[in-house]
């Protein structure tokens, strides 16, 4: 190609310009529309919020099961027991013998990744019994029946965080010290394991169901007379793999050298069977109150994980929002949730997260068009919901819900705040969170709950 003088000057001095510029995308723009808002801004939408019971859900499936037991000013008691089947180990493929002598007998509860309350004074009392039954009902408000002899106790602080030294048992080698990842470990009567596990033929062990049947499985639950509970907290144990057990070291004899100490795990997970019973005291409280007088308006509303309670929340004027405003396309819309003055003290701190969404048609839980278009992209922080500690608030973009509730393409059926895992996004109850906020409403003149809307008008 030929270039004549004129269309080399015009070259260069285009190359100069876009050259300076650091952000090309941005000539001819005077102002960065992702930095600033533009439009009305209405913020003095009514919202109406009412506390309301979380309904039970089946605990088989969770990621991460809850132990433990609170004493809450604001939320009266809650408290957590497990029921756990115990399988065979996978590889075993005869029995123990005749003459195996068990050493020790423990059960390991591998600690997950959340723990709410207090790890700082309160001991907690674990008591471990036998199940009555293998466990068939996995709803949250199923009682798992067990025996009244105890086979083993927990007494101790909890650090979900602290690494423990444990040994790990090597068949025909020397014992060898290892650290692993925070546990409860609970030791279990010897002559018990030693009778129904140790002294039970080849055919017990043969399937996980036929061991199932047998065995029944263990009934782990907070001792509230034994504890030393000083707020106390419930800690989440990871069940969704097998690094919870129960660890039999035992001896043997062996051909080579006389006798031989081995050690082998009868794992515990969600694919064998384990379901929590959760249950919430609410006598007394202002929590109480509000379930039985539902219909009236308070400045503050509760939120409690673990199928505890949320608030339902309502738009009831954005449907006339056009009648006062004229027809607008909404630029932007927060909702703001403010967490209640001298609510919270440590070890009872907010929520982490909380999750926003609605019911259709059916009434059934779906979240809402603004996290579903995040979704889409990976990219569903940006909808809110994380607590702020500078400022004590939860906030919300739901720009499309608001558009769709102002022009009627979007029915409100129920609009719903409670606590979420940080793991995952909970629209059903959640029993991977402990977490609880009290939040202001509408009508709280220092805490309000609110929802700012930037809209422009259009003809």
């Amino acid at each position: 190609m030929k270039f004549t003088k004129q269309d080399l000057l015009t070259l260069l001095i285009g190359l100069f310009l876009f050259a300076s510029c650091k952000n090309p995308g941005a000539v001819g723009l005077d102002v960065d529309p992702n930095a600033a808002i533009e439009g009305t801004l209405v913020n003095n939408e009514q919202i109406n919020s009412q506390t309301i019971k979380e309904n039970d859900i089946v605990t088989g499936g969770l990621a991460q099961h809850p132990i433990g037991y609170m004493v809450d000013p604001v939320f009266g008691k809650t408290e957590s027991s497990l029921a756990m089947a115990v399988a065979p180990p996978a590889t075993m493929t005869q029995d123990f013998g005749t003459n195996a002598t068990l050493d020790s007998a423990v059960l390991v509860l591998n600690l997950g990744t959340q723990f709410y309350g207090d790890t700082t004074t309160s001991k907690y009392s674990i008591d471990v019994y036998q199940l009555t039954n293998k466990i068939t009902n996995f709803k949250s408000s199923d009682v798992q029946a067990h025996n009244s002899t105890l086979l083993g106790n927990f007494n101790s602080k909890i650090f979900p965080k602290t690494p423990i030294k444990i040994f790990d048992i090597i068949a025909g080698k020397k014992d060898t010290l290892k650290t692993v990842k925070a546990q409860i470990r609970i030791p279990l009567n010897r002559a018990f394991i030693q009778s129904t596990i140790l002294a039970q033929p080849a055919a017990t062990f043969t399937t996980n169901a036929k061991f199932i049947d047998y065995f029944k499985g263990l009934y782990a639950e907070v001792n509230k007379t034994s504890s030393t509970i000083a707020g106390g907290g419930v800690a989440f144990i990871d069940l969704a793999a097998a690094n919870s057990y129960v660890q039999l070291v035992y001896k043997k004899p062996n051909t080579s050298n006389g006798i031989d100490t081995t050690s082998v795990n009868f794992p515990i997970s969600v694919s064998t069977g384990v379901a929590a019973n959760i249950k919430h005291d609410y006598t007394g409280t202002d929590v109480q109150t509000q379930l039985t007088n539902n219909a009236t308006q308070y400045n503050v509303t509760y939120l409690q994980g673990l199928v505890g309670v949320k608030t339902k929340i309502s738009f009831p004027n954005l449907a006339n929002f056009t009648g006062t405003h004229g027809k607008v396309v909404v630029n932007k819309a927060e909702l703001v949730v403010d967490v209640s003055n001298g609510s919270f003290a440590n070890p009872f701190v907010p929520a982490e997260r909380l999750a926003l969404y609605r019911w259709d048609i059916a009434e059934q839980p779906t979240t809402l068009p603004d996290y579903n278009s995040l979704a889409s992209s990976g990219a569903t922080g940006l909808f809110g919901g994380a607590y702020q500690s500078l400022n004590n608030r939860y906030t919300f973009n739901i720009t499309a819900y608001v558009q769709g509730l102002i022009d009627k393409t979007i029915t409100d059926y129920g609009t719903f705040l409670a606590p979420s895992s940080t793991a995952a996004y909970d629209i059903t109850p959640s029993g991977t969170s402990a977490g609880r906020s009290v939040i202001g409403s509408f009508g709280n003149a220092t805490n309000k709950i609110k929802l700012n809307i930037y809209y422009t008008k259009i003809n």
